[in-house]
């Protein structure tokens, strides 16, 4: 049987060409490669009338074209005389005619002059003369219509291509068009979109309820407005990256009954003068128009540094404009009654300090990283959609995952989950979720890296260093794991459970900088000599002997004296608060710290040197070892501190 012919006309989809900016750019490059590879017209050489003149008596002259309204002639020489010219092309003749040009006076008579040169010519030596009138019409046209029409066009399909970026429609004159550059790009929650309730937010128990009593206000106002109360107007979230402050304003906007306008710092920075002022007052204009409701911002950092503090190195006008019009929306002399501000930031010190006093932002909300009972909850929510073992120990993730944020354990369960898919498991195990741990925080595993014998033994010695002597001190972390497989940047690591300290003593600073000292002595007990590897020992190490110096007031020669500056309130100064004979003081005390722990941690290696030695003869073997083989040889651990390290 023959196919049917579809007879349905709407079954035909005909696509439509649309006209945009590279249709011009296309042309235009299209023009310039014609007028590259096509031979063109010829180039005539001006010349005055006498060389003309002299010409045309010498018979070498074959035809002339002359414009009456411009007193201008073309010449085109007689093709058998023209290399006697060629003095006038530079050698080289040319192909096409005419081969000069000439300007005369406007009380040059044409046809006197021309016939009187023709008639001394004999008849086989004269030339041919056309006359002609040029019309300068289409050339008026092209330069007070076409041109004006194209600089439109060009200026309308920038506006438009700039537009789309800043997620406007593009059209000129309608939203996000040419006339409305100003308007604020901020979107105004549909509340059929928002699905994002405080359930769905695990963890931050004071940051949640902070933010709950803030929706509370909106929906029930006269319960505090009753007793002369009055609403906040601001509530700035402050955090680490990753740690849910977004989620909080999507949790807000799912849970509040009112509108949410939600924007970006950096929506208002723009390249044209007082369009983020603009902006600003369009949002507050929207804000009060859809009264009570709130306006998130986030990364307000782009528009609320410190006024003032980089003066002469990269000061932004626009973007000090733009915050003082921000400033006085939330708390001018216009009312501002019924919008609430919402914005998170983890740069709170470099914001102004206008931006973050009373009556602007009457709350800040810190959101921290979370412990250990909320990361067991984070873990709970993001392992709803991931097939994990039945014998799967939450709470020893949990553990083993100090210091990381909501992003990250979000992280770390998509790893375990690809982890897994990539061994063909039927379920993620407590491995995977182990090496998804291991992948993100020390990098990709480099098994095919070509490491020497001596030096695989040098780094087996480093690690077995630091294993030792953080098991052998009481204050120092409990060890999970040493490897030496190379992991992004490091050639081994000591991994290790840290228990979560708000405080550390003293004591647990030096034990943990002999710990970190470890390697280093190990390297010189067993080679004889030092070797690079322990540059991010070192650094952390210098990092923590200044730190008890001149943070934490831990030397009894400098004192009880702390030079860190946590307000930001000194901005740019370049200069010390200290003098120099202080500074020396500091470098000593640093000094005296950092051999202090290297000769204990020496100590500890030679005591102990037996067991440092098969330690490190089993790291060599096993490339892997656990807190248990530790235990096999040095005996159970006392004592726990914070930290995780990175050899």
């Amino acid at each position: 049987m023959a196919a049917k012919k579809n007879k349905n006309p709407k079954s035909t989809k005909v696509k439509k060409i649309t006209l945009n900016l590279s249709w011009l750019y296309i042309l235009l490059i299209g023009v310039i490669i014609y007028m590259m590879v096509s031979p063109g017209s010829s180039n005539p050489q001006k010349v005055e009338w006498e060389d003309v003149k002299s010409a045309i008596l010498e018979g070498d002259v074959q035809k002339i074209e002359f414009v009456r309204n411009d007193f201008q002639g073309s010449v085109t020489l007689r093709p058998d005389r023209l290399p006697k010219y060629s003095s006038y092309f530079g050698g080289e003749l040319p192909k096409k005619s005419p081969h000069f040009t000439f300007l005369v006076s406007q009380s040059f008579n044409p046809e006197a002059s021309f016939g009187a040169l023709n008639d001394q010519l004999p008849e086989e030596d004269r030339f041919k003369l056309v006359m002609t009138a040029n019309s300068h019409m289409w050339g008026n046209v092209i330069e007070w219509i076409i041109f004006p029409v194209i600089f439109v066009l060009m200026w309308v399909f920038m506006f438009r291509m700039m537009n789309r970026g800043m997620g406007g429609p593009g059209g000129p004159g309608g939203p996000g068009g040419i006339f409305s550059v100003g308007r604020t790009t901020g979107k105004l929650a549909d509340k059929k979109d928002q699905k994002v309730t405080f359930k769905d937010v695990a963890g931050l128990y004071g940051a949640k309820e902070e933010v709950m009593e803030v929706v509370d206000f909106l929906r029930n106002p006269k319960k505090y407005t009753s007793l002369g109360g009055k609403i906040p107007k601001g509530v700035l979230l402050v955090g680490p990256p990753g740690t849910g402050k977004t989620m909080l304003a999507k949790a807000v906007a799912g849970e509040a009954n009112v509108p949410f306008f939600s924007i970006s710092g950096s929506d208002f920075v723009e390249m044209f003068v007082g369009v983020g002022a603009s902006r600003v007052r369009d949002l507050f204009r929207q804000a009060k128009e859809k009264a009570p409701c709130i306006v998130f911002i986030d990364e307000i950092d782009a528009v609320g540094r410190a006024r003032g503090k980089n003066v002469g190195f990269s000061s932004n006008d626009e973007r000090e404009n733009t915050l003082n019009q921000l400033l006085t929306e939330m708390d001018g002399f216009g009312s501002n009654s019924g919008v609430i501000v919402m914005a998170a930031t983890n740069r709170a010190d470099i914001l102004d300090k206008a931006l973050m006093r009373a009556g602007r932002f009457d709350r800040q909300i810190h959101v921290d990283l979370p412990d250990l009972n909320e990361r067991k909850e984070i873990f709970q929510v993001h392992l709803k959609g991931l097939k994990v073992a039945s014998d799967f120990d939450l709470e020893f993730l949990a553990k083993h995952t100090p210091g990381f944020s909501g992003a990250d354990i979000a992280n770390v369960c998509n790893e375990a989950a690809l982890v897994a898919a990539r061994r063909d498991k039927g379920a993620i195990e407590k491995q995977d979720f182990l090496d998804a741990v291991d992948r993100i925080i020390g990098g990709l595993e480099k098994k095919g890296k070509i490491i020497t014998p001596e030096e695989k033994k040098s780094i087996a010695y480093h690690e077995a260093g630091h294993a030792t002597v953080s098991w052998l001190l009481p204050n120092a972390n409990p060890l999970f794991k040493v490897t030496i497989v190379p992991r992004g940047s490091a050639l081994g690591a000591a991994w290790y459970l840290p228990e979560e300290h708000v405080l550390m003593t003293k004591d647990q600073m030096m034990d943990e900088m002999c710990s970190l000292i470890g390697g280093r002595v190990a390297e010189e007990l067993m080679n004889g000599t030092v070797s690079s590897g322990a540059l991010n020992d070192l650094e952390r190490l210098t990092k923590m002997a200044y730190g008890m110096v001149s943070y934490y007031g831990m030397s009894p020669k400098v004192g009880n004296l702390s030079y860190y500056d946590s307000t930001g309130s000194r901005g740019y100064d370049l200069t010390k608060p200290y003098s120099d004979k202080t500074a020396e003081l500091m470098d000593e005390e640093a000094k005296r710290l950092v051999v202090e722990a290297h000769d204990r941690a020496r100590g500890i290696l030679e005591d102990n040197k037996e067991g440092f030695v098969k330690l490190a003869e089993k790291l060599l073997e096993d490339e892997v070892i656990f807190a248990d083989d530790v235990e096999a040889i040095f005996g159970p651990k006392v004592g726990g501190k914070k930290d995780e390290q990175l050899a």
